[in-house]
């Protein structure tokens, strides 16, 4: 019988197992990706590293893991090597999804993740770091739950291609949402709200009234009467608009964004990120005016001749050479809120009233506005779905919900005591 292999502390050896004349151990092994060696200057955990040297895990507690890797057929190599950032940017190569979105990914995961556990190994990153990664998101960056929800949505896949690949064996993000009731942690998303009738209508009436804002009335008149999204707005052509059949198509969006290795923003043309987006929308005869009016003003002033990807033909734009882009229309409800609330201030005070003053909102907001003015008139939510283009009817519920709940509370008020219950 051959004399078993000791150590220079005379301890025996164990199969694999060797130390080498500087007195670091050595363990060799086998898997599915060839043949690999591990070393540490410690043989077991009660060992001293020699002075000088880095601190280490012990030979035979990395050989268990690798043993039980071996076993799980788990790539051992690739898992102590691959990093959270190396799966990303391997997961977002070869993603086919939209330039916007994958812009929207990559901005998320450079401002959030990257520098924070991103650098860490996969195979290192257990679920006590994701809630920590979650609570600081929540509490010290104050993220709304829906961002937060945004970022898990976005690297939840990431762990599941590393357990397909045999990297990890378990994804340590399932469940940490629900433990961490995010919810109520996190900063809830701010509720988007409507205009109400009398500030559409004070909107509406200012920028009639001032000549420094009348021109922009057919874009908020289209706005308020379809619940276009700014995208599908500045995206709006001539061709889309079927004066005929009193339609509007909508089929694609118009964005800035800049792609990886760009500088810059610049205008692309994109379609709509659901089939529920591609639909058509009924003219109110509102609409259907505006619009007329618009074309026959371009017919004499000229027509823009902006091109985006081939497209051409645009409806709005800031001057003919020039498309609309969304950030100018939010630019522009800014300055109208603030000169229609100087001026409601100056009439309150000569009148001896208090004013009554627009609240500050976007472009949004008043598609907010369409989707609820329907609710108020329309009981057909399937109807008013499909017109807004949400892929979800629980989207358009939230706003019908809202605005029943309101309409019911008036109801309630003007028949109180019309009739005897006591």
């Amino acid at each position: 019988m051959s004399e078993k292999r000791r150590d220079n502390k005379g301890r025996i050896l164990q199969n694999s197992e060797s130390q080498r004349p500087d007195g670091k151990y050595e363990f060799k092994y086998t898997d599915s990706s060839g043949r690999h060696s591990v070393y540490s200057w410690k043989l077991v955990a009660t060992d001293k590293v020699p002075p000088g040297k880095r601190q280490c895990e012990a030979l035979r507690d990395i050989e268990k893991h690798i043993l039980r890797d071996i076993e799980d057929d788990i790539d051992t190599k690739r898992s102590q090597e691959t990093t959270l950032n190396d799966c990303f940017d391997e997961y977002v190569s070869h993603k086919i999804i939209k330039p916007t979105t994958k812009s929207e990914y990559l901005y998320r995961y450079e401002k959030y993740i990257r520098h924070n556990i991103g650098f860490m190994k996969i195979s290192n990153i257990e679920r006590s770091d994701i809630k920590k990664l979650y609570s600081h998101l929540a509490i010290n960056l104050k993220l709304t739950s829906g961002t937060i929800r945004g970022i898990h949505t976005m690297i939840c896949p990431l762990f599941n291609m590393a357990v397909r690949d045999n990297i990890i064996r378990s994804n340590p993000t399932d469940g940490v949402l629900s433990e961490l009731h995010i919810q109520h942690i996190a900063e809830k998303q701010k509720k988007r709200h409507s205009l109400t009738e009398q500030q559409q209508d004070r909107f509406i009436e200012f920028i009639s009234q001032n000549s420094k804002y009348k021109n922009l009335k057919t874009i908020f008149t289209v706005m308020l009467g379809t619940g276009l999204r700014i995208g599908e707005l500045c995206g709006l052509r001539w061709e889309d608009c079927d004066f005929e059949n009193n339609i509007i198509k909508i089929n694609h969006n118009l964005l800035y964004n800049a792609r990886k290795n760009e500088t810059c923003q610049r205008a692309r043309i994109s379609t709509p990120k659901t089939r529920a987006g591609v639909r058509d929308i009924p003219m109110f005869t509102e609409v259907k005016l505006a619009l007329l009016k618009e074309y026959e003003y371009q017919k004499i002033h000229g027509f823009n001749t902006f091109c985006v990807d081939g497209y051409t033909g645009f409806v709005f734009g800031c001057t003919r050479d020039k498309i609309l882009r969304g950030w100018y229309v939010n630019y522009w409800i800014k300055r109208i809120i603030k000169d229609a609330n100087t001026q409601e201030m100056k009439n309150a005070k000569t009148e001896g009233r208090q004013p009554i003053l627009l609240p500050h909102f976007s472009c949004h907001n008043l598609r907010h506005t369409f989707c609820t003015r329907m609710c108020e008139n329309e009981s057909n939510v399937k109807l008013i779905q499909e017109v807004m283009g949400h892929t979800d009817i629980r989207v358009t519920m939230d706003v019908y919900n809202e605005t029943t709940r309101e309409k019911k509370l008036e109801s309630f008020a003007r028949l109180d005591g019309a009739f005897k219950i006591s």
